[in-house]
Order: C-alpha cells, then sequence, then structure tokens
C-alpha cells in the first residue's frame, strides 16, 4: 500500500521538482507498458505501469498549478496625529495571501 501526502509547497523549486517526478513516472510507466514484454506471475506489470502514467500525469497537473498559482499581498499604511501632544503614528500592515 502507498500514502501520499500532499504537503504545502513553499516555493517554486518544489513545483518545478514535481514537474520533473510527474513526466519520469509517465515515462517509467509507459516504458512497463509498451516496451516491456516479460510476464510475472504475482505481479501485472501493465497494470503497474498505467499505475505510475496516471499518478505522473497528477502530480505534472499538480505542479503546473502550483507553480502557476498567484500569490496576493497587502499592504496598508495608516498616519494618525495623536490629539494628547500632536505626534503623528504611522501604522503598517502586512499580509500575503497564500492560498
Amino acid at each position: 500500500m502507498c500514502l501520499v501526502w500532499v504537503l504545502p509547497i513553499p516555493n517554486r523549486k518544489w513545483a518545478i521538482m514535481s514537474i520533473g517526478l510527474g513526466i519520469f513516472l509517465f515515462v517509467v510507466g509507459a516504458i512497463l507498458v509498451w516496451a516491456l514484454n516479460i510476464t510475472v506471475d504475482w505481479i501485472n506489470l501493465d497494470l503497474v505501469g498505467y499505475i505510475f502514467m496516471g499518478a505522473g500525469a497528477v502530480i505534472f497537473v499538480l505542479g503546473i498549478v502550483l507553480m502557476t498559482r498567484r500569490r496576493s499581498s497587502v499592504s496598508t499604511t495608516r498616519t494618525i496625529a495623536d490629539p494628547a501632544n500632536g505626534e503623528q503614528v504611522t501604522r503598517r500592515e502586512n499580509s500575503v495571501d497564500d492560498i
């Protein structure tokens, strides 16, 4: 049984690596399906190849989506005059929407 955990991708390097992994899995699956003419009693290599090709396609698409997602940033600066002594107070807020 194979478990796959999807973790948040912190930067583009991981997205590019997932694209490469998707291509690699797809190619290995295609080799298992169409290039090898080996029969093994305990495993169906064609089925394993199709599973690798499907997983490679899914990982490739996820890598493309994660690489092209947009990050939005909001920056707010507010200046207020303190009524007690007339000082100006500046408050800055930064937030990044990392979906």
